[in-house]
């Protein structure tokens, strides 16, 4: 039995930095992201297998779980990990400035595939030791003005997570977590974003100025440890600052 983990947005930001410290362990990966990363896959072959798969697309995300290739990755897995760590922030402003096949997609990608995902992996494996971590957000558990749909995507893998524990199936723990502010494109997109959009723009751009973004290598880092502890899972919803 080995450690494998399936991990989605793997090519960039955060989820660079999860697959860089899973891989650095020895532990194989399923990355699932619109495209492959090249270097990724030198630097780790036979450790690394990648998935072109744009989650937006929950029909194509549909027919790739009707495939036993899920199953096949699994099946000597122990622990199995799943991380669903893909997540986009757009639409930002209020209601009448949101462009609804932005509002289609970040359901798609922020809630849809995460819970997809998560259904499909509990009923691929089932050995003793399953983790699912879920990449919330602080924006699902404080209202800012500008990011109703992100934070109401966050929201609501907070309330799965929740809820999923107490079916309490052997095995199987899961996390919904909030990593902290990351030196992402996410920032970068904010950032950039009209106040007028979003009026707590300036904050974010005060932190990178001064420094108050995490590097994604040291977060990854982090959260792996986070997930591998073996406290992981005692608490549903938490902050990747807190002790797992």
């Amino acid at each position: 039995m080995t450690c494998k983990a399936i991990l989605t947005g793997h090519r960039r930001g955060l989820g660079r930095g999860i697959a860089t410290a899973l891989l650095d362990r020895g532990i194989a990966v399923l990355g699932i992201s619109r495209g492959v990363d090249p270097e990724l896959g030198e630097r780790f072959p036979g450790l690394l297998t990648q998935l072109a798969l744009d989650l937006a697309d929950t029909s194509a995300l549909l027919a790739w779980l009707e495939t036993p290739a899920l199953a096949d990755f699994l099946v000597d897995a122990d622990p199995a990990l799943l991380i669903n760590n893909a997540g986009v922030v757009s639409p930002m402003g209020a209601l009448q400035q949101q462009d609804t096949r932005e509002v289609a997609a970040a359901v798609a990608i922020n809630v849809a595939a995460p819970l997809i995902l998560s259904a499909a992996f509990a009923q691929a494996s089932g050995c003793a030791d399953r983790r699912v971590l879920q990449l919330s957000s602080g924006a699902g558990r404080k209202a800012y003005a500008g990011w109703s749909v992100y934070g109401a995507t966050k929201a609501a893998l907070d309330a799965h997570a929740s809820a999923a524990a107490l079916d309490a199936l052997p095995g199987l723990r899961l996390v919904s977590l909030a990593p902290g502010v990351i030196a992402t494109d996410m920032q970068a997109e904010i950032r950039a974003i009209d106040p007028a959009r979003f009026p707590l723009k300036p904050r974010f751009v005060d932190l990178a100025r001064d420094g108050g973004l995490v590097d994604p290598v040291e977060a990854g880092a982090r959260l792996v440890d986070y997930l591998l502890a073996p406290g992981f899972g005692r608490v549903q919803v938490a902050d990747l600052r807190d002790p797992a």
